[in-house]
């Protein structure tokens, strides 16, 4: 597995979301719409989601723990050095 786009978002603290991110799967299968979240505990990850006719978002892709913790690892510390890179150019 492999974070094929970071797009991170310099709202410069105005609004929760920090990054867009996609995946492409070992199998090469490309999930879009990952995103990285400033939340009150610090940075994670959250699954691409939609909104149901209740009203609530439910989440499209399911990430089993494991997995979701070395994938959020890894597009936190790839945020984190896109991050750095724009802010010394």
């Amino acid at each position: 597995m492999k974070i094929v786009r970071m797009n991170a978002l310099q709202n410069n603290g105005s609004g929760k979301i920090a990054a867009y991110f996609d995946i492409q799967t070992n199998e090469e299968i490309i999930i879009k719409g990952f995103r990285i979240v400033n939340g009150a505990n610090g940075l994670f990850i959250s699954a691409p989601d939609e909104k149901g006719k209740d009203g609530k978002y439910y989440e499209n892709v399911i990430v089993p723990k494991d997995l979701k913790a070395k994938l959020e690892k890894m597009a936190i510390d790839g945020y984190k050095t896109q991050i750095s890179q724009i802010n010394t150019d």
